[in-house]
């Protein structure tokens, strides 16, 4: 055995008792903040609770595309984790009830839809763009959005949970089926709820490659997330045996894979705008460098991109705790920055403001998913039990029936032949 692949550095073990009614905390904190923020403020809660939804749905959608990713590349390192992102995956029900709001003060949040149902006389930028820049288009795309990536993920689950029950290889073949379009359904209806839930903020605006830029940041928080997880859940002991120093490897490879991939896919989106100079792209930007928001461009630049890049680029820090939960914490702020820049600037043009109704909205629907989580996670057998890759996962190697079968026969004609061929 090699030894990326031995067992990682025998730590302590984590005792979270003491953390377990978080959850319960952030929702009742949570709440009575978000009714207060309904109450004194609509326009402003509505805006704060699009930003809250829009940070979590990421880990969200990271966590069901990494699944189906799993499936398509048959990979056998992340088999130990492949529960936990499917546990991950498995809130859009509770996204499905959390996103009622958005619909809600959707008039206050999209002036485009100032019009109603009927929008008589849209402007000529949502003339362009019927009929999806209608109310009832922006309803219906939600909704079949909603749908499919909650049907994808209760599907992925119960064909992963059949599998614990019975290992037959029809399980195997499924989650693999349903990867195999599901990625193509999860492509267009995550980039048709980035555009109609955030670009649609500002509907004038074009850009070919907002939805790849959510993806990349979504995939981008969910790697060091799961990362964090599976490491407490180590330490706590059900995954202690099954986690090896590899599979952090690749989880921190990953992270910084799509931490390059962010930098080129926002610098490139940046450069394809400042070269054409054409108004109806150029004005997005241009409101992002006024006051304090140039601030918040610089910090997503350099937090977001090269602090990653530099501490990841030793092979060794991938696996030491102290870099990799630094980055943790680090990462969440600078997706939180990264939304804020998107969204922010529509209800504060001049100046970043981070609002009480922020933090309070970010507590609740981060209690709500993480009390869920926690409940579901420990409902189910924490790997696969019978995935045919998970002996690979382990670095053991098992000969197939047919390979004895030539064996017993190599040696029976040795032994007739006296070992002569």
């Amino acid at each position: 055995m090699s030894s990326h692949t031995k067992s990682p550095t025998i730590l302590p073990p984590l005792d979270l008792s003491k953390w377990r009614n978080v959850p319960m905390w952030l929702m009742v904190i949570g709440g009575i903040g978000a009714i207060a923020g309904v109450a004194t403020n609509q326009k402003q809660f509505a805006f704060s609770w699009l930003l809250a939804y829009m940070f979590f749905l990421s880990l969200c959608l990271g966590s069901l595309g990494f699944t189906m990713l799993h499936h398509l590349f048959d990979a056998s390192w992340s088999v130990p984790v492949r529960r936990v992102l499917e546990q991950m995956s498995c809130s859009f029900k509770h996204m499905v009830y959390l996103w009622i709001p958005i619909g809600v003060f959707a008039p206050k949040l999209y002036k485009w839809m100032e019009g109603g149902w009927t929008q008589a006389t849209p402007d000529l930028a949502t003339q362009a763009k019927h009929p999806l820049f209608t109310t009832p288009g922006f309803f219906i795309s939600s909704i079949i959005c909603l749908l499919v990536w909650w049907w994808l993920s209760s599907q992925l689950r119960a064909w992963s949970l059949k599998q614990d029950e019975t290992g037959s290889v029809e399980c195997t073949r499924m989650m693999r089926r349903y990867s195999a379009f599901g990625i193509f359904l999860f492509a267009f209806s995550l980039t048709t709820a980035a555009i109609m839930w955030v670009k649609a903020l500002e509907h004038e605006w074009f850009s070919t490659m907002y939805g790849v830029y959510y993806f990349a940041g979504s995939m981008w928080l969910t790697m060091i997330t799961l990362y964090v997880i599976v490491l407490l859940l180590q330490r706590q002991g059900p995954l202690k045996p099954y986690v090896h120093d590899k599979t952090y490897y690749f989880m921190g490879s990953l992270f910084f894979a799509f931490t390059v991939f962010y930098g080129y896919v926002t610098f490139a989106q940046y450069f394809i705008i400042w070269n054409a100079n054409m108004p109806e792209e150029t004005f997005w930007y241009v409101l992002r460098e006024k006051g304090t928001w140039w601030d918040i461009g610089q910090i997503i630049i350099f937090g977001h991109f090269f602090v990653p890049f530099l501490l990841l680029l030793r092979i060794d820090w991938k696996l030491k705790l102290p870099v990799m939960g630094f980055l943790f914490v680090w990462a969440w702020l600078m997706h939180f920055n990264d939304m804020a820049f998107n969204i922010g600037p529509v209800l504060h043009p001049n100046n970043y403001h981070l609002d009480w109704r922020d933090v309070a909205c970010f507590m609740l629907i981060g209690g709500i998913l993480s009390h869920f989580f926690i409940k579901r996670l420990y409902s189910s057998p924490m790997i696969p039990q019978k995935d045919p890759r998970f002996a690979e996962s382990q670095d053991i190697y098992v000969r197939q029936p047919d390979q004895y079968v030539e064996a017993a026969t190599t040696t029976v004609v040795e032994v007739k032949t006296g070992g002569h061929h």
